[in-house]
């Protein structure tokens, strides 16, 4: 009898439950904790690829001006190179 009354006293149920609910808290904070990490690692390389991209983009940058120098130094050549021929002609 003293079994029965101990297992059904509202203390014990409340123990009871409260350890329950501990774990699942416990369960709950590690699964959030793994999920953290995942998080962090897609974002170290989410980071990565933008500075990847910043270093590309800067570097393609630089090779597209002096490309367009080049082009601006041919174009001044050819002009040069058309007036010598016109007064070689004439």
């Amino acid at each position: 009898m003293a079994l029965e009354e101990a297992a059904n006293s509202p203390a014990l149920i409340a123990e009871s439950v409260l350890n329950t609910s501990s774990d699942v808290a416990t369960d709950i904070a590690v699964g959030l904790g793994s999920i953290g990490k995942w998080l962090q690692a897609i974002g170290i390389i989410v980071i990565l690829w933008l500075i990847f991209n910043i270093i590309n983009w800067a570097l393609n940058r630089k090779r597209v001006k002096r490309l367009d120098s080049m082009r601006s130094d041919l174009e001044r050549i050819e002009k040069k190179l058309d007036k010598v021929l016109k007064r070689k002609t004439n």
